[in-house]
């Protein structure tokens, strides 16, 4: 949802006759929105720059992340080039950015000013497949730091296919969910591996879902989530219209996953690891939110919304208002209706704002209905 709560501007992008290109483009459209984003980035100021310029064995450890990831991903690593040249601001800045959730780790907690600003994102999810309905509900969930920042990409590739990705400001299409033409879909959830989980110099979460946007299938998607060394565990909500199926993969670093095929019972996953067996940080609000969610109704989709809009536990509300975390918005996929529905403010209230045809298609570019 947009600071004044209106509506999150869609661009449509390509094909363009490279990457840079492509990320030169939606840098320059929303060079004002990165702009403010950066300057209003706490976790940005406090930590990460500092922990840039401190020291040359910090600076040693993201030279070894940014290689390897220019090497795994060359062309997504020539759109943030252009991401940041297109939106006049320092590459160094659009770089930490994308790799936030794989620097914060090592940075010194002594080190860091401002402990209050440590909170990145927290999702939820509601998933279910079953005879009546088949639908994935998300909560997008982040810092404060992102409200207000964050955009819709459209991204038409040489071939004709073409994706359609919620970004937050300044990096790669998607950190968030999205889906293609192929009828594949995706939502994120971050999981919290405990230190020794977390590899120094492994392959970036957003490198990794801006590669599944580009996956022709659910089977692809998940060779692709494999492919890579990640440094930090995520979870991934994979969805695919055509075979009407919804698959949970938890993942963490060394090459180690669990994959969830979701079924009739109702699916909630916030922000811990579920299904793989991995050391884990303790999160009181997953716990509380998972505790929760288990309370609540889950027969149809006005249930689903009524329990992602749900804030009775004022500590740990489902449906985020602040101060740090804020739900920015909940993505709906119908997978019998074959639709992705944007919902902006509490879902309880069904405020619509986007609707997309999510069917697979063959060379026809994305139209919202």
């Amino acid at each position: 949802m947009d600071r004044d709560g209106e509506k999150v501007e869609m661009f449509q992008v390509g094909p363009c006759q490279d990457v840079y290109q492509f990320g030169f483009l939606i840098g320059k459209r929303f060079s004002k929105l990165i702009k403010t984003r950066l300057a209003t980035d706490l976790i940005l100021h406090n930590q990460l720059l500092p922990f840039a310029n401190n020291t040359l064995q910090s600076q040693s450890f993201l030279q070894t992340l940014f290689d390897n990831n220019q090497r795994k991903f060359p062309r997504y690593w020539d759109e943030l080039l252009g991401t940041a040249a297109g939106s006049a601001v320092p590459l160094l800045h659009i770089l930490l950015i994308n790799f936030r959730k794989e620097i914060l780790p090592f940075i010194p907690k002594e080190g860091a000013k401002s402990s209050s600003a440590d909170t990145l994102d927290d999702c939820s999810d509601v998933l279910v497949v079953g005879e009546s309905m088949a639908i994935a509900a998300h909560n997008e969930d982040a810092n404060v730091a992102l409200v207000g920042h964050t955009y819709l990409i459209k991204g038409i590739l040489p071939d004709g296919m073409f994706f359609v990705g919620y970004t937050y400001a300044g990096e790669l299409p998607s950190c968030a969910f999205g889906f293609n033409s192929h009828g594949l879909a995706f939502t994120l959830d971050s999981v919290p591996p405990a230190e020794d989980e977390i590899v120094a110099g492994g392959i970036g979460r957003n490198f990794i879902s801006r590669d599944i946007l580009e996956a022709t299938c659910i089977e692809d998607a998940i060779s692709r989530i494999r492919s890579s060394e990640i440094s930090v565990g995520h979870c991934y909500n994979l969805i695919e219209t055509s075979t009407r199926r919804i698959l949970n993969v938890e993942t963490a670093s060394r090459k180690r996953d669990s994959v969830f095929e979701v079924g009739e019972p109702p699916f909630f996953h916030a922000n811990m690891y579920l299904h793989l067996q991995i050391n884990q940080v303790h999160d009181e609000n997953s716990i509380s939110r998972q505790k929760r969610a288990a309370a609540l109704p889950k027969k149809t989709k006005e249930d689903f919304l009524s329990l992602l809009g749900d804030a009775d536990d004022r500590k740990y509300p489902i449906y985020m208002t602040g101060p740090l975390l804020h739900t920015l918005c909940t993505a709906v996929f119908d997978l019998d209706e074959q639709t992705l529905s944007i919902i902006k403010g509490n879902p309880k209230k069904g405020d619509v704002s986007h609707v997309f045809s999510i069917k697979r298609c063959h060379g026809d570019h994305p139209n919202a209905i």
